[in-house]
């Protein structure tokens, strides 16, 4: 009669263990962190124990002062409750970066928020969307597999579905797994990659590719997308991928500045007064056929009514004519074509081409972009931290100053002294990879 009230037992045991998972130290005595949706706390006595305890972990450097921060951590503690769910579960945590600055020194934290994937321990920036279903949608991906096998045609529809339009999509059709396995492992972080291994006509016909194997790329949020027949060795893979990260035509802005850091080539800007009007877009498709044929460069463009201090970074100003067009290194300089500083409206496709066979050929103007303030200048070396802490040795050595020129006292009397404040202005330094805050 025994035997049903220690099955009962065990069965209450087993649904109490179940509603919350623990993972223990070292030791297996006391639990060193929980798995219950909610954000980790850490800090420099923790931080090197929850990195090596979990092989996902989204990492939040904060301080409490930074407003993105403060609009960033309901977002997270949103995505947390669903991320721990997983079979293999994402952990959210953050650290107060302004309080444990060791941290924030080890990991490069220059800016607020910083964030990190700390992957099996090693950490990889997150440049990504930061709403919750987006962030939730981005970080799965990272517990996915390398390489999803499709094997039929609503497996395929529902891979595009779920990977969504944030990243770029490679789809092997009749193409080997192990043929894109080690692409898609170094890149994982920046594509969706699957092979289909059975698929009908109709699917060739949606994709618009005639034989096997095919490498297609899509780009879901620029509705663009390129086909690869081969070969289909390893360098030519790298290749067309690195040059596929991206639309034939990037539109400039903060996200796709971030993506273009790790992008080596060079960047044909073009410049034009409102990125969004008819003429602009009639351009633009100019553009994409210029692209097409010099996948060696990267082709972007910005109206300076989107982004007036990006522009004006390359010597635009009112008496520049506009479209203008530059090749920049992504970093300090970029080069003016002689003859070609713009672009009149006849002809449009002709003068792309004498700009392109004229940077190739170096009939160019090597010039640098506009240099950023001071601030902006420490800022980018050193850290906004830092700044913060030589404004404020500037303003103490000031008022020091000011008081030793100052009478000394006598008894009986006061002396009022002026408060100064320092105020600073200074342009924006546009550099791959600047951070917020």
């Amino acid at each position: 009669m025994r035997v049903p009230f220690v099955k009962a037992v065990l069965i209450s045991l087993f649904v109490l263990l179940s509603t919350s998972q623990t993972v223990y130290s070292s030791n297996d005595v006391e639990p060193k962190f929980k798995i219950d949706g909610k954000v980790l706390e850490l800090d420099e006595s923790n931080f090197d124990s929850a990195i090596s305890t979990f092989d996902y972990i989204f990492v939040d450097f904060y301080a409490p002062w930074c407003g993105h921060c403060k609009r960033l951590s309901p977002e997270l503690d949103a995505a947390a409750l669903i991320l721990a769910k997983l079979k293999d579960p994402v952990i959210i945590a953050k650290v107060n970066a302004d309080k444990y600055t060791h941290l924030a020194s080890k990991y490069d934290v220059d800016g607020y928020p910083t964030l990190k994937i700390f992957m099996h321990g090693v950490p990889v920036d997150y440049y990504g969307p930061r709403k919750s279903d987006l962030l939730v949608r981005y970080l799965k991906k990272f517990v996915a597999p390398d390489v999803a096998v499709l094997q039929s045609d609503i497996a395929i529809r529902d891979f595009v579905e779920a990977a969504g339009t944030y990243f770029p999509i490679f789809i092997g059709f009749g193409l080997n797994e192990t043929k894109i396995a080690n692409i898609a492992i170094k890149y994982k972080r920046k594509a969706w990659f699957s092979v289909a291994v059975d698929f009908s006509e109709d699917i060739m016909v949606h994709y618009d590719f005639d034989k096997v194997p095919a490498l297609i790329s899509l780009h879901p949020s620029y509705n663009e997308q390129h086909t690869f027949y081969g070969p289909f060795e390893e360098d030519f893979l790298d290749e067309y991928i690195m040059q596929n990260f991206l639309p034939l035509v990037v539109p400039m802005n903060h996200d796709t500045l971030k993506i273009l850091k790790d992008d080596k080539r060079k960047i044909v800007l073009t410049i034009v007064e409102d990125e969004s009007d008819e003429r602009s877009q009639n351009l633009m498709k100019l553009l994409k056929a210029a692209a097409s044929a010099n996948r060696d460069l990267v082709f972007g463009y910005v109206g300076v009514k989107q982004w007036a201090d990006f522009a004006e970074t390359f010597g635009v100003d009112k008496k520049t004519k506009l479209p203008t067009m530059v090749v920049w290194d992504g970093n300090e300089e970029y080069f003016s074509v002689i003859g070609s500083e713009s672009i009149g409206e006849e002809d449009q496709g002709t003068q792309i081409t004498r700009f392109l066979e004229g940077y190739r050929e170096g009939r160019t103007v090597l010039k640098t972009v506009s240099g950023p303030s001071l601030i902006g200048y420490i800022n980018s070396l050193i850290g906004i931290r830092l700044v913060y802490i030589i404004v404020f040795l500037v303003a103490v050595l000031m008022l020091i100053q000011n008081t030793c020129k100052e009478e000394p006292l006598r008894v009986g009397t006061r002396d009022n002294a002026d408060t100064a404040t320092l105020s600073g202005a200074g342009s924006s330094e546009f550099r791959l990879g600047d951070k917020e805050d």
